[in-house]
């Protein structure tokens, strides 16, 4: 039986519409009363994850921004992070504007978003502040945001990894072309193998959720693992078994089933 249940949330824990379903929150209570720590694992920045910190349980433990920080929820502190170095990101901007004409960045720190002026608007940022790009990548960020308006997300994600090498550590949790850019090394299996660990759990006896490449080394990293049955091929292709949807409770649908719930 696992000992520890790892999930993505978007497109896989939580609905289109942001909420945990009712069903989905009764599975997770029965887990912690059984003493199995359910951790989310997201790509969500830290702000976007605060709604859902009420269904956390006892472990008071959430890794976010694609495992750049652990964040303890009861403390309201980060634990751990690890952050992608202003010459680092600096030198990956340089060599996406070469490779790929077009890009434009945003940077996500702890202290939250902002962008350069040529970022698409989008609700939710009019307050957001804009900077030079010299400015924007001046200083450590959790993750690097790069964004092309006319290439295909795949294309995009596979043409950055081979122009940035091993400088960073690029993915994508998107349906249009956004790139995840951390510290080279840094994923959500690197940091919840850490935080499994200081729980005395082995990668053997955890049990991974996921639907998009963001998720793929934790997918591959965990004993056992499902990708939602609309996920990426190449999450699908990682986890090696199929959840339900989302949309249908997947995650908690199988959890259900293998915690004979």
């Amino acid at each position: 039986m696992p000992q520890l249940v790892a999930t993505d949330l978007d497109g896989t824990l939580v609905r289109k519409d942001g909420t945990v379903s009712p069903y989905t929150r009764d599975v997770l209570v029965a887990l912690e009363e059984r003493g199995v720590p359910v951790i989310f694992v997201t790509g969500r920045p830290l702000r976007w994850t605060m709604p859902l910190f009420e269904h956390v349980g006892s472990h008071g433990l959430a890794i976010v921004s694609n495992g750049a920080m652990v964040w303890d929820v009861a403390a309201q502190v980060a634990r751990t992070s690890y952050a992608l170095g202003a010459s680092e990101s600096a030198e990956v901007v340089s060599l996406l504007q070469e490779a790929l004409p077009g890009s434009v960045f945003g940077a996500e720190r702890e202290t939250g978003f902002a962008m350069e002026p040529d970022f698409p608007d989008a609700p939710g940022r009019e307050a957001l502040p804009r900077m030079p790009l010299g400015e924007l990548v001046s200083s450590p960020m959790l993750k690097l945001l790069s964004l092309h308006r006319e290439l295909d997300p795949d294309v995009y994600w596979k043409r950055a990894i081979s122009a940035v090498g091993e400088l960073a550590t690029v993915t994508h949790s998107s349906s249009f072309a956004l790139l995840e850019i951390s510290a080279y090394g840094v994923t959500k299996a690197s940091t919840l193998a850490s935080v499994a660990g200081s729980l005395g759990v082995a990668a053997e006896d955890v049990i991974a959720f996921g639907d998009m490449p963001n998720d793929i080394a934790m997918l591959q990293w965990a004993g056992t693992s499902f990708a939602m049955a609309d996920a990426h091929p190449e999450a699908r292709e990682a986890a090696g078994n199929v959840a339900p949807s989302h949309e249908e409770d997947g995650v908690a649908r199988t959890l259900a089933e293998v915690f004979a719930l």
